[in-house]
């Protein structure tokens, strides 16, 4: 019988989706090594491997079978997954063009030897926009965005997703909600187009036309957070690694002198939720979201809070690598992200969980609008 690696319930899904990876044909108790391999849309090849005993039936299945060793160790169904990692330092697995899959090829050979006999092989499609999403480029107004909607009539729940200060116009976190059926409004506010790469403020009026464009209607204010004050001297790069460590530039955000600059969420009768990871070496995620929950809860706000032991800053949707470090697009300086491979894994899809449960429950209540595009 030939070794077939098999990919269940189908070789082609969402990016999110987790898969049962099956190995059959193997002699009993055989030993083998699996290796999975992608390459991103730059060229660069991202691999991850792990040591396996068949049973006594000859067969492997990921979702029992405990790892000996390798990128991971123990009973790890999406380890091959979680734990790609590419030769050349500090790269980051991030998808550009929602329009293409990733493949991702798994391959089983013989041994626990780097050059052993390939026995078989199998590709799964990982794709980051289900079937019948529609992909809206949008130029409205001041907007520069991407809106993903759903198949179907809806009505459905409506979010805006943004990112952080890498800047940009990112679309895979946004179409893989809309694949979960969330019209969501991949939004870019810095860095990208004619938007300034370090905005001087925020304007809010920028973030309600986008609310409105998923509302349909047709009104904005001035409003304007000015920003934290910081001091790129107390930035510390690492004298070993060159990595930059950006935690301790901002200035005190207990002092009242920057209270003028806090987003006066407490103002607003939306419902919060906060994830952090505690293994984050960019900012001091954790304790900033800390004071925001409790400034919420005293005004009598609703608000969940989770924080994560061993993950990093960049918490992704599952299944993406860790990336420990990576060079800060705007900055142009390679930036410690922080977190840990299994811990950081783990995180990641319980987040996922909590951020899309959490949406349903406040999105879809009868008291709050729904989006009808």
């Amino acid at each position: 019988m030939a070794v077939q690696v098999t990919v269940l319930p189908s070789h082609r899904c969402l990016f999110d989706d987790p898969v049962q990876i099956c190995v059959a044909g193997l002699l009993p108790q055989q030993v083998v090594t699996l290796r999975a391999s992608l390459v991103d849309e730059s060229g660069e090849l991202f691999q991850a491997h792990a040591h396996y005993r068949a049973g006594s039936n000859g067969e492997l299945d990921l979702s029992h079978s405990p790892s000996l060793g390798g990128s991971y160790s123990g009973v790890e169904p999406m380890g091959l997954l979680w734990s790609l990692q590419s030769k050349a330092p500090y790269k980051r697995l991030a998808k550009r063009n929602v329009l293409t899959p990733f493949y991702v090829e798994f391959e089983v050979y013989e041994g626990h030897m780097e050059t052993s006999c390939l026995l078989g092989k199998c590709t799964n499609e990982r794709w980051f926009l289900g079937e019948g999403v529609k992909r809206i480029s949008v130029r409205e107004g001041r907007l520069k965005a991407t809106l993903f909607l759903p198949p179907g009539p809806g009505p459905f729940p409506g979010l805006i997703d943004l990112y952080g200060s890498g800047g940009g116009l990112v679309e895979y976190r946004a179409s893989l909600l809309a694949s979960r059926g969330f019209v969501t409004l991949a939004l870019a506010y810095m860095a990208f187009e004619d938007l300034p790469a370090m905005p001087e403020i925020l304007e809010l009026g920028y973030f309600e036309e986008a609310v409105n464009f998923l509302r349909k209607q047709q009104q904005g204010d001035g409003f304007t957070v000015p920003p934290h004050p910081y001091d790129l001297r107390r930035m510390k790069t690492d004298d070993e690694s060159g990595l930059v460590d950006f935690s301790d530039i901002l200035d005190d955000h207990r002092d009242p002198a920057t209270w003028h600059c806090r987003i006066p969420m407490e103002r607003s009768l939306a419902k919060f939720l906060f994830l952090s990871g505690l293994d984050d070496t960019n900012w001091k995620s954790d304790l900033y979201c800390r004071d925001a929950v409790q400034r919420l809860q005293q005004h009598g706000r609703e608000v969940e809070f989770c924080s994560y032991s061993g993950a990093g800053h960049l918490l992704e949707p599952p299944y993406l690598p860790l990336c420990q470090a990576s060079i800060h697009k705007v900055l142009g300086v390679f930036v410690h992200w922080g977190g840990q491979w299994r811990e950081h894994a783990k995180a990641q899809e319980d987040a996922w969980h909590r951020i899309q449960a959490f949406f349903w429950k406040h999105l879809m209540d009868s008291d709050v609008p729904k989006s009808k595009l």
